[in-house]
């Protein structure tokens, strides 16, 4: 009876120890994904609230770098390159710290996002970005600490801070207009030879229409004439040979080897003379 008892305790005590209770954060995560002109923006941070408390030159002293929300660092990814007050930020993810003042506001951009509040040793070498904000006075105290994406354009947003009575507004700009002018150059311009390339490799593997794959690997290979790619060369030699062109496909494959010889590259070397005496040229 001992034992059962003991039994029954070890089971209830493993339950208690195991068992975790779940309650609402006091500063919630939230994480925004915004799209600004072609460019992916993905903002990351908690939020936490006022609770009657006197926040900036309070909670948050003036003059003393914040973590800009609670939690871990607030995080901030941009998909393409940005401008922010005419500084150029490389895309990737960065921490937003700021410096509260009564009459203006640091805002920086951090490269080292990962951690929890601010660093406890601050590297100037990792500010990738640092503008001066003058912040507003709102008409109404906002409970919740928020991070948001106003005045939204086709290449530019500001990033809004807003918590208590006070607003600061951080602009950036896309290149928006430099991105759908290279997509436009592209498109315009036709398939390039990889493209090209590709698309016949695709119909020769899964045996469709030969006579277009040809006319593609034709195209990659007079594009690409002032400097041969063997591996084109080899492809083209493939494709003709499946197409029933010996001919050409022993010339391009005898091609295809004289560069992969100058490349030193043993496999294609390898692979063009077998073709060549399975095709009679050698």
């Amino acid at each position: 009876m001992k034992k059962i008892l003991l039994s029954l305790f070890v089971v209830a005590v493993s339950i208690s120890t195991n068992a975790q209770i779940e309650t609402p954060a006091p500063s919630p995560f939230q994480k925004v994904e915004q799209k600004v002109g072609l460019t992916d923006v993905t903002l990351e941070y908690s939020r936490p609230s006022m609770r009657g408390r006197v926040i900036f030159g309070g909670l948050e002293d003036f003059g003393k770098v914040w973590r800009t929300g609670a939690n871990a660092r607030t995080k901030i990814t941009f998909s393409s390159d940005v401008t922010i007050d005419g500084k150029s930020l490389k895309k990737g993810t960065y921490a937003i710290f700021t410096k509260p003042g009564k009459t203006s506001w640091d805002v920086y951009f951090y490269t080292e996002y990962k951690g929890n509040g601010a660093p406890r040793q601050w590297d100037d070498a990792k500010v990738a970005a640092q503008i001066k904000v003058t912040p507003k006075t709102m008409p109404m105290a906002f409970e919740t600490f928020t991070i948001s994406f106003d005045n939204l354009t086709k290449n530019s947003a500001v990033l809004g801070i807003l918590w208590e009575k006070t607003y600061v507004g951080v602009k950036f700009e896309t290149p928006t207009d430099a991105m759908v002018t290279k997509s436009i150059e592209k498109i315009m311009g036709g398939p390039s030879a990889q493209d090209l390339f590709a698309a016949s490799g695709y119909y020769l593997d899964a045996g469709k229409d030969i006579n277009k794959a040809q006319i593609w690997i034709d195209k990659a290979v007079e594009m690409t004439s002032e400097r041969p790619r063997f591996w084109y060369l080899r492809q083209q030699s493939l494709i003709h040979a499946k197409a029933g062109k010996t001919k050409t496909a022993i010339a391009a494959a005898k091609e295809s080897l004289k560069h992969a010889k100058i490349a030193n590259n043993s496999t294609y070397i390898k692979m063009n003379q077998a073709s060549l005496k399975e095709w009679g040229a050698m």
